[in-house]
């Protein structure tokens, strides 16, 4: 397996590249920023060269590189490094867990998927996809390129996921939803019907508290 480069230095890079080296056997020898922001040239004790120089120093032919950088901009920023990266003549490679329940082939390029999720048969799953640990993709379900699945998420059967969406922790998704393009589903969010492009959709309230001290309850 070829070594890797991680464009990314913050902490979902230092997670991915912790996965890639203790449970995939995968060498991680560089971390990637643009030059604007080249700051430090250490980072998890591996070299962090500039986006601008990577190809010359790290050869496409030679490595295989994953973009490890969050949903800012409704992933907008993380799919343009990916496109940076090919561009480049990277080959992307993905991360599955060994400890994730995969039950399909269809995984893109740039894929995180990690420990505890579930894929059930017939999932198709795009590029540059996230899931954080511990979710439940149904059956026949897809997920478009550029999705944030973070965690305890239930995606039901049939269900489409749009491109760029970004679903929030303990969120659920009926079975045969479509969610638009450019959603976002904030944590706890109950969707049960089909969203809009861009839509924001939050649960009713976060929980509130009391004016009670949990001290002075009489059971709980």
């Amino acid at each position: 397996m070829r070594p890797i480069v991680i464009f990314g230095a913050g902490e979902i890079a230092e997670v991915a590249e912790y996965y890639f080296r203790t449970t995939a056997g995968r060498n991680v020898v560089a971390f990637v920023v643009d030059g604007a922001y080249l700051r430090e040239r250490l980072f998890a004790q591996r070299p962090v060269v500039a986006a601008e120089e990577v190809a010359g120093q790290y050869p496409p032919g030679e490595h295989d590189a994953f973009v490890a950088i969050s949903y800012s901009r409704m992933n907008v920023v993380r799919a343009e490094k990916a496109a940076f990266m090919r561009d480049a003549g990277y080959r992307l490679t993905s991360y599955v867990s060994p400890r994730a329940n995969v039950f399909t082939e269809a995984v893109g390029a740039n894929c995180l998927i990690l420990e505890d999720n579930t894929i059930q048969p017939f999932v198709t799953i795009g590029d540059n996809v996230t899931l954080w640990s511990g979710n439940h993709i149904g059956h026949h379900a897809r997920i478009e390129d550029n999705v944030f699945i973070t965690s305890h998420v239930v995606v039901s059967g049939g269900v489409t996921v749009g491109a760029n969406s970004f679903i929030g922790v303990n969120a659920t998704i009926r079975d045969h939803v479509s969610v638009a393009a450019f959603t976002l589903v904030g944590a706890g969010g109950l969707i049960l019907e089909d969203t809009e492009a861009e839509g924001v959709y939050m649960a009713p309230s976060p929980a509130e508290k009391r004016k009670v001290k949990s001290t002075r309850l009489p059971k709980i």
